[in-house]
């Protein structure tokens, strides 16, 4: 990094939003976890799409590899520059339209958080279709990136069916506007799938249109306590095709423990795995719930709330579990996608697997059963270095040998690079390549992500 480049990069976004400063440099290196750290040369916060353009012609010009960060919570280090990168943050790309009710869109720049979205789509009567418990940091422009899913999957899908429309700019700085005011719009390449999910390899996302849903009024929560992990399944595939599904996640009651010891948060039934369990609909569901669990193998009652105040407390059980899992230092997390019926038998291996490579490990699996989208937290992991990779690498090939799939909601970042082939083909892997080659020939851009 050159004291012109600099000079450059600040004369594009103003000298105020760039930054070389050791200290800024390395709180931004650092992966959400804390457990994965890079280093940069400078930081540029662009505030249009004309400047995030002008600043990647500067930096391939000067041959300098540039990642992209928006609310820098990857759990796959997927912001953790290896090159000696300039930083491109969107986190200025905050523009917020207005609500199209009548068509249920809006329009957003690729830094405006998940939150924010809700809040403006509440406002108009709708809602958004993505949750996730990083609400108020996560932006949707790295949401669209790793494709995220989270809490409402099981009814609206992952990210990738809320965009519809994207303002992107491609490695070469040039920029593509794909919007179209048309429901049915089957013209060419889908453009804007193509960069959904591509982690930021293939060009930046500056803006969003993002499809709204109309909001639901009835709604029934519940948690349910099994004993049994495969009577939770089986109960689980009862209600992820039902109609009103809004929620069906999947909770350890080794993390309710923490959740109750650290935070004050008790489950409110007994059983060694728990399954919240939401439904919403025009109508009341609460007969639904009930009949649908008749036949259940639950360990006791479930709770049941129908009040806003006992559906918020129900909630807090699972998204309390975040709050946690850092309580003896980072985690080391895992966030896979299994088959429903492989489910049980990754539970069992992945628990011994812990406990022979890391003995005082405490595995805590939670997620979103209705898609098989799980997420095991090792906490208190004090493996470094080679024993660290040693259990990463066993637990990718339970992953694999299981049917499952070695990335999912998260992406691949650079953790999980050396995995792809778990889950993909060498045709698979060439094609994707191929694409990348075919839009970033100089390979400058998100660099360590995906291929390293």
């Amino acid at each position: 990094m050159t004291e012109a480049l600099t000079e450059r990069l600040a004369v594009i976004v103003g000298a105020g939003y760039v930054s070389t400063d050791s200290d800024v440099l390395d709180g931004r290196s650092v992966d959400h976890t804390g457990r994965y750290r890079g280093h940069a040369s400078a930081l540029v916060r662009p505030g249009s799409d004309a400047e995030v353009a002008a600043v990647l012609d500067v930096c391939r010009d000067a041959g300098v590899c540039v990642t992209v960060q928006g609310g820098r919570t990857s759990l796959v280090a997927g912001t953790v520059p290896e090159h000696d990168d300039v930083l491109l943050s969107t986190e200025r790309l905050r523009e917020v339209g207005e609500v199209d009710v009548a068509e249920r869109r809006v329009h957003v720049g690729a830094g405006v958080t998940l939150a924010e979205v809700q809040r403006v789509a509440s406002a108009a009567g709708l809602v958004f279709g993505v949750d996730l418990a990083a609400r108020d940091s996560a932006t949707v422009g790295g949401m669209a990136s790793t494709n995220a899913g989270g809490l409402r999957t099981v009814c609206y899908g992952n990210m990738g069916e809320q965009v519809i429309g994207l303002d992107v700019v491609l490695p070469d700085g040039s920029v593509v506007h794909r919007h179209s005011r048309v429901r049915s719009d089957n013209t060419g390449y889908d453009l804007a799938s193509l960069f959904v999910g591509a982690e930021g390899t293939l060009g930046v996302i500056t803006g969003l249109d993002l499809r709204l849903h109309p909001a639901r009024r009835q709604r029934v929560t519940a948690i349910c306590g099994f004993a049994d992990l495969d009577a939770l399944v089986a109960t689980g595939r009862v209600f992820r095709d039902m109609e009103g599904i809004a929620a069906l996640e999947l909770i350890d009651a080794r993390a309710s423990a923490l959740t109750a010891e650290h935070v004050g948060v008790a489950a409110p039934v007994k059983g060694a795995w728990q399954l919240l369990i939401e439904l919403a609909h025009e109508t009341d569901l609460t007969e639904r719930l009930a009949d649908a669990l008749e036949d259940a193998q639950l360990s006791g009652e479930p709770a049941v709330g129908v009040d806003a105040g006992a559906q918020q407390r129900l909630w807090q059980v699972r998204e309390a579990v975040a709050e946690v899992l850092g309580v003896y230092g980072p985690p080391l997390k895992f966030d896979v996608s299994l088959p429903l019926s492989a489910i049980r038998r990754f539970a069992d291996e992945s628990e011994a697997l812990v406990a022979a490579h890391a003995p005082d490990a405490i595995p805590v699996l939670f997620g979103h059963i209705g898609e098989g989208n799980l997420h095991l937290n090792i906490v208190r992991c004090a493996l470094t270095g080679e024993r660290e990779r040693a259990l990463y690498s066993s637990m990718m090939e339970l992953i694999a040998r299981s049917g499952g799939n070695v990335s999912s909601e998260h992406g691949v970042g650079s953790r999980k690079r050396d995995y792809v082939s778990m889950s993909r083909t060498d045709a698979d892997i060439a094609a994707m390549r191929a694409l990348k080659t075919a839009f970033d020939p100089d390979g400058y851009l998100n660099r360590a992500v995906l291929f390293g």
